[in-house]
């Protein structure tokens, strides 16, 4: 293993201990009676991961490997990760949940139209990066 390897991986564990000691930070800081709730909302994203989004990632992997040329296998995959998160994270926008008439400022965003951005700049980026792995293979 070479230094500048052994460096980096010394700096991203290094950055995620401190990760880490920030999140228990801030757990400790909500206090003992709001931990139920965390954990109960914390199993809830490991349940909905391992229940929904991953089977549903590794079966878009299997039909995309059968379907896809070669060149466009790891664009495509990234862009199914990439794109999945940003809905998922988009989803309480999209779905305007949380928006009242009395508070006319919470959700005031044109959200839709940056989602579709936000889709578009990644089916742009997966289709650049098709292209010049098909150019390298050549």
């Amino acid at each position: 293993m070479t230094r500048g390897v052994q460096l980096g991986r010394v700096m991203f564990s290094a950055l995620g201990v401190g990760a880490l000691a920030y999140g228990a930070w801030l757990t400790w800081e909500i206090g003992s009676s709001q931990w139920l709730a965390l954990g109960k909302w914390l199993a809830g994203g490991v349940i909905a991961h391992d229940l929904m989004f991953a089977p549903i990632v590794v079966v878009l992997g299997v039909i995309g490997s059968r379907l896809l040329p070669s060149f466009a296998r790891a664009p495509v995959a990234v862009v199914v990760v990439v794109w999945g998160t940003l809905t998922v994270v988009a989803i309480p926008f999209l779905g305007r949940f949380g928006a009242t008439a009395s508070n006319p400022t919470l959700l005031d965003r044109p959200y839709r139209l940056s989602w579709f951005i936000g889709t578009a700049v990644v089916a742009a980026a997966v289709v650049v990066a098709s292209f010049l792995r098909r150019r390298r293979e050549q």
